[in-house]
């Protein structure tokens, strides 16, 4: 039997406000445990919340960024669980009338776009944190995260594959980073995404049983734990048993996810409006502000893109993978207006390379656009070969003459011979050394002439211009 693996995706983002979503302590990472824990966060008896306003402003980017609904009213609600790190007994959320309904984000995958609704996207406060390590025996709990705002983002179950799932968790990653709501910091919990799978015949219309796996705090990690729960069930049911609903873990060293407890559905957390929470309204005038102070989305700056720059869809596409590179590009591509195609081409191919391989961000890169313009450009004018920009380029990513291109070039002798008469006489001198290959070539073997070529830039360095080499070699053998 075929199946069909169904999956959302609720996505947990830290809201970059400096402090709190209800209270004024502090947000910042890293802290001592229980030194940014304040009576709000630790629910000593009198105290009352007070909502942070730019944890709703954020919420709004959002909902504009997505073409979501943004609710006036929304309300916050109790919804009632008992966990050690929890210290009031329930965490505030939102639940009938969230801040976000709807909305949607596209996905590339391979050549086919694939639109992924969302549901709803809520504001809520997180727990502390439980801490097993080291207690011999015991549990400490950190309090430092409770209260820390966060944005649900919750998926309908449109995803069909890992790969979709990560696509979708990037896509949306780089938007709540473009936006400039959540710094999506995976390895400090600031972007964490739980999956809900569940397995089902081709061609059914009936959902299977969902099991929710917890807290994928890597795309690596969020594909990995899909594939191993999707191949899990299939397995049960094709013995014969059912899948029961439940909250999974990962288990990153042995490939594996395992029972954490069972799945509650929203009745049993008896959800209920919080008193001490009036309904938050957003006025017309309040989104409109909130959308006048949004920069230019993704989408709309790739199809800028294509449309001003003549770029593929492809290279619009990479270039907007995140704002940092999408900056890095245009502010390289206003010193060579030009040359767009080969900025391009600079910024996707060795900058990103190198950024790949020395896990940096673009904003670490040691060469600035107005650096990598100068080379370019020493590129344009035929100063140095394409071949040779790339050594120029290493030189001044490892910081050679300040990244000064011109100087790097001229210290090293780089510069490209341009000279026709020079060219013609090196040439000449190849011939008259290599008459095999010259014969080769004139009785039709195509290969000799690429050898032919090689034997000019050799004796050069590889510093004559590759394309006057080639033309003054076929005027001469012709």
């Amino acid at each position: 039997m075929q199946w069909e693996i169904v999956i959302g995706i609720e996505t947990h983002a830290q809201l970059s406000t400096r402090s709190k979503i209800f209270s004024g302590a502090s947000t910042a990472y890293g802290a001592t445990p229980n030194t940014q824990a304040c009576e709000v966060d630790l629910a000593l008896p009198g105290v009352l919340p007070v909502l942070n306003v730019g944890a709703v402003e954020r919420a709004i980017k959002l909902g504009l960024a997505v073409e979501g609904k943004i609710n006036s009213p929304s309300i916050f609600a109790r919804k009632n669980y008992f966990y050690p790190d929890l210290p009031k007994g329930y965490q505030i959320s939102q639940f009938e009338l969230p801040i976000i309904a709807g909305g949607h984000l596209k996905i590339q995958i391979g050549e086919t776009e694939k639109t992924i609704r969302l549901t709803r996207a809520h504001l809520e406060e997180d727990a502390g944190k439980s801490l097993h390590k080291d207690f011999h025996g015991m549990s400490g709990i950190d309090l430092n995260r409770s209260g820390t705002p966060l944005l649900e983002i919750v998926t309908e179950p449109d995803i069909r594959s890992s790969a979709e799932a990560v696509a979708y968790a990037k896509k949306l990653h780089s938007l709540v980073r473009w936006i400039g709501i959540c710094d999506g910091n995976m390895q400090e919990g600031s972007f964490r995404c739980d999956a809900n799978v569940s397995v089902r015949p081709k061609g059914s219309d009936t959902l299977g049983t969902r099991c929710e796996i917890k807290n994928l705090n890597s795309f690596r990690f969020l594909e990995k734990a899909i594939d191993y729960e999707a191949r899990r069930q299939i397995e049960i049911i094709e013995d014969g048993g059912t899948i029961q609903q439940e909250t999974r873990l990962y288990d990153a060293d042995k490939n594996e996810t395992r029972t954490m407890r069972s799945k509650g559905d929203a009745h049993d957390y008896r959800y209920f409006p919080d008193p001490d929470l009036l309904p938050v309204e957003i006025s017309d005038e309040w989104i409109e502000g909130v959308k006048a102070n949004l920069p230019e989305l993704p989408e709309a700056r790739r199809d800028r893109y294509v449309a001003e720059f003549d770029l593929s869809d492809y290279d619009a596409t990479n270039l907007t993978s995140s704002r940092e590179l999408a900056d890095y590009f245009e502010n390289t591509v206003k010193q060579i207006p030009a040359q767009v195609k080969l900025c391009a081409n600079w910024v996707m191919g060795e900058v990103s390379g190198r950024l790949n391989k020395e896990d940096m961000e673009i904003t670490d890169s040691p060469i600035n656009p107005a650096q990598l313009a100068a080379l370019l450009t020493r590129i344009s004018d035929n100063t140095i070969s394409g071949n040779t920009a790339k050594d120029v380029f290493d030189s001044m990513w490892q910081g050679e003459s300040d990244g000064n291109a011109d100087a790097i070039i001229e210290a090293k002798g780089l510069k490209q011979i341009s000279d026709s008469g020079e060219i013609e006489k090196l040439i000449d001198d190849v011939l008259a050394a290599n008459e095999q290959q010259v014969a080769d070539y004139r009785n039709g073997k195509e290969k000799a002439f690429n050898s032919l070529v090689g034997q000019v830039m050799k004796a050069t360095r590889g510093k004559a211009n590759p394309a006057q080499v080639n033309t003054i070699l076929k005027e001469k053998l012709s």
